[in-house]
C-alpha cells in the first residue's frame, strides 16, 4: 500500500491519471502498469441507473463477489434506507445520493471488479470518520491486502499505516519513504 500526499494541486491526481493513461506524459518516459486497475476518483462517477447496475458496471453478476463488495464498501445500511434497496434508481430521474454514498458505490464498483491495482483518490474524505475507519482498516488493509493500493489522501492518520509514502509538490515527487 502506497500513500500519495501533498497539498491541493500538487500533482497527486495527475500522477494517478498518468498511470491510467488519461494524461500526456511530457517527460518522454514510459509508464508501464502490469495488471488491471480499478479507480475511484475524487468526484465519484455515477450513471443514471440502479445502484446494482452502477456496481456491476456491465459485468456478469456473481452473488458472493457482489455481497462482499457491498459489505466492504459499507453500503449495507444504505440498502435498508433506499426505497428499492439495490434496485433503487439513482441519477437525474432517480434518488439523490450524498457524496459519501456516491463514493461508496464507486468503491463497491472497484471492489467488484477484482482488479490487481486499486487507485483510490481521496475517497476517505467523502465519508464520516467511523465509515472511513472501517473502509481503511477492514477494506483497504485487510480485504485488499494481497492487492496493490495507491491511496491518495490528506489524512496523516491513514498515511502512517501504509507501506510507502510519496510526497508531491508542484507536480513532482519531492520525497519518498516510510512513515
Amino acid at each position: 500500500m502506497v500513500s500519495l500526499i501533498g497539498t491541493y494541486g500538487s500533482g497527486k491526481s495527475s500522477f494517478a491519471n498518468c498511470l491510467l493513461g488519461e494524461m500526456k506524459n511530457n517527460q518522454n518516459s514510459e509508464v508501464l502498469v502490469d495488471g488491471s486497475i480499478a479507480y475511484c476518483s475524487q468526484v465519484a462517477w455515477i450513471m443514471n441507473d440502479t445502484v446494482k447496475n452502477n456496481i456491476l458496471f456491465g459485468r456478469e453478476f456473481n452473488k458472493v463477489k457482489y455481497e462482499e463488495a457491498i459489505v466492504y464498501a459499507s453500503l449495507e445500511d444504505d440498502f435498508v434506507i433506499f426505497k428499492d434497496g439495490d434496485m433503487t434508481l439513482i441519477g437525474e430521474k432517480g434518488s439523490t445520493l450524498s457524496g459519501g454514498q456516491k463514493a461508496r458505490i464507486s468503491l463497491a464498483r472497484a471492489l467488484y471488479s477484482d482488479a490487481d491495482i486499486y487507485i483510490l483518490d481521496d475517497i476517505l474524505s467523502a465519508v464520516d470518520a467511523h465509515v472511513g475507519s472501517f473502509i481503511f482498516n477492514q477494506t483497504i488493509k485487510q480485504y485488499l491486502k494481497e492487492k496493490t493500493v495507491l491511496l491518495i489522501t490528506h489524512s496523516l492518520y491513514f498515511v502512517k499505516h501504509t507501506d510507502r509514502i510519496l510526497i508531491f509538490e508542484e507536480g513532482s515527487i519531492i520525497k519518498q519513504g516510510t512513515y
